[in-house]
């Protein structure tokens, strides 16, 4: 059983909200300098400072897309820890979130957000409709909320589900849509997607993702090799067939099926 509940959502200082995202980013790149090379304003984690600093580490390490840094440096992470991890909050590492689930490191939410982007279609006309498996906490779903028009989240396990929804209320995301169901199975009421992002790995992508996928839409998951290493997987869909290619190794909770 899948249930949407819909809330409003926006966060706060923050760019509108992705219905309004100009498909060319020239402001998103001013934005994402000055992210970058923000002052010191405000003090401890609320500090704007400490999520630039954040932002300088991940495009020092990589990340070259000036709507990924200023979503990243937008999203204030230590709002989706517990409150004895909030110190860790900005470091580059994955943290437990409870029921055997863990947070994302930054890094590497970038850089599957940067994938993402580089979709044709999304180089083409933005980031439409955007389907993520495994909401977890909310965090990735919040960035995402900054880069996509509409993003439809989905969360097997009820416990993340319900915590996701309050972490999320505040910001009042609109085009942030919470969905409780068996990520396995994708959302089809809202195909075809332009992107899908998922938080967890399995052996296999499943087929109904690849259906739901928009042509000229990308899909971004962990997947696991003979031997149990798990690959960041990116899936191009194109008119003539799907297109897959195996990037670097990964680390993420395994995929299961079901609700719980």
């Amino acid at each position: 059983m899948q249930r949407r509940p819909g809330f409003p959502a926006r966060l706060p200082g923050s760019t509108p909200s992705a219905s309004s995202v100009p498909a060319r980013p020239a402001p998103l790149v001013q934005a994402a300098r000055q992210a970058v090379a923000a002052p010191p304003v405000g003090l401890g984690l609320d500090s704007a400072a400490v999520r630039a600093r954040m932002v300088q580490k991940l495009a020092a390490g990589g990340i070259t897309s000036p709507a990924v840094l200023q979503a990243m440096g937008a999203v204030e992470r230590h709002r989706f820890v517990d409150s004895a991890l909030v110190n860790q909050a900005y470091e580059d590492t994955s943290l437990p979130i409870g029921l055997g689930q863990t947070i994302s490191k930054p890094s590497v939410v970038a850089r599957m957000c940067e994938l993402l982007l580089g979709a044709e279609g999304a180089r083409a006309g933005g980031l439409g409709r955007v389907l993520e498996i495994g909401t977890g906490c909310g965090y990735q779903a919040a960035v995402l909320s900054l880069l996509a028009r509409e993003v439809y989240t989905l969360e097997r396990l009820r416990g993340l589900h319900d915590r996701a929804r309050d972490n999320l209320r505040p910001f009042r995301l609109a085009n942030v849509h919470l969905l409780f169901g068996d990520g396995m199975l994708g959302y089809a009421k809202g195909a075809p997607y332009a992107a899908i992002i998922a938080a967890a790995g399995g052996d296999a992508v499943p087929q109904a993702w690849c259906d739901q996928l928009a042509v000229g839409g990308r899909l971004v998951a962990p997947m696991a090799l003979s031997g149990g290493q798990q690959m960041l997987l990116v899936i191009d869909k194109t008119p003539h067939g799907l297109k897959q290619n195996v990037l670097e190794p990964v680390h993420f909770v395994p995929l299961k099926s079901g609700i719980a």
